[in-house]
């Protein structure tokens, strides 16, 4: 099989999918999140996830959504890329763009809506409110929440990290006086240069 083939771009397909895997007795498990700058903390939440289930359906949010709740710099990786990375990781059985983000940036459901999930994980501390827990449960037979993977690393503090580096070195090189060399400034004799 392609690695690619794990990419399902449209929800009836994926329903099918997903209908057959049903049909032979699987639990079906699903996350969603943006996957920027793939790192240990989501690579272990993903195989914890595959835990819950027999089929794990990852969705990625769509670099449109990420700009709306992490700003204009972001994401770092296109989502092509994200998604094709994701496909590599042997846990997960197919990987999904999400699109259906408002201009907050709230996810509107769209796959759980139309693809029958067993059980949706989040990671403990995400934004989802009340309400949009709510949502989820009533589309999904049952929302987990796990804690976070890596207690150390997250793609912002990677991100934050290469900058304040980048920005310390770069500050250091302005701060250094420019040396003129010698004969820059007087001739080959030692004289002033006239200009």
């Amino acid at each position: 099989m392609n690695i690619r083939d794990k990419i399902v771009t449209d929800y009836k397909e994926l329903a099918k999918k997903v209908e057959a895997h049903k049909i032979l007795g699987h639990k079906v498990v699903c996350t969603i999140g943006s996957w920027d700058m793939l790192h240990i903390g989501h690579v272990r939440y993903l195989n914890t996830a595959k835990d819950y289930g027999d089929v794990l359906i990852v969705g990625v949010d769509s670099d449109e959504a990420i700009k709306f709740y992490k700003g204009p710099n972001r994401p770092i990786i296109p989502e092509e890329e994200r998604m094709e990375m994701l496909c590599y990781q042997e846990c997960i059985d197919y990987v999904v763009p999400i699109h259906d983000v408002d201009i907050r940036g709230n996810w509107q459901y769209g796959m759980i809506k139309q693809v029958p999930m067993d059980v949706f994980i989040s990671v403990s501390g995400d934004s989802y409110t009340p309400e949009q827990e709510e949502m989820i449960n009533k589309y999904c037979g049952k929302l987990e929440v796990i804690p976070r993977q890596a207690e150390q690393t997250s793609s912002t503090d990677i991100i934050q990290n290469v900058l304040k580096t980048h920005l310390a070195k770069n500050i250091r090189k302005l701060r250094k006086p420019k040396r003129v060399p010698q004969q820059d400034l007087f001739g080959e004799n030692g004289k002033e240069n006239e200009a």
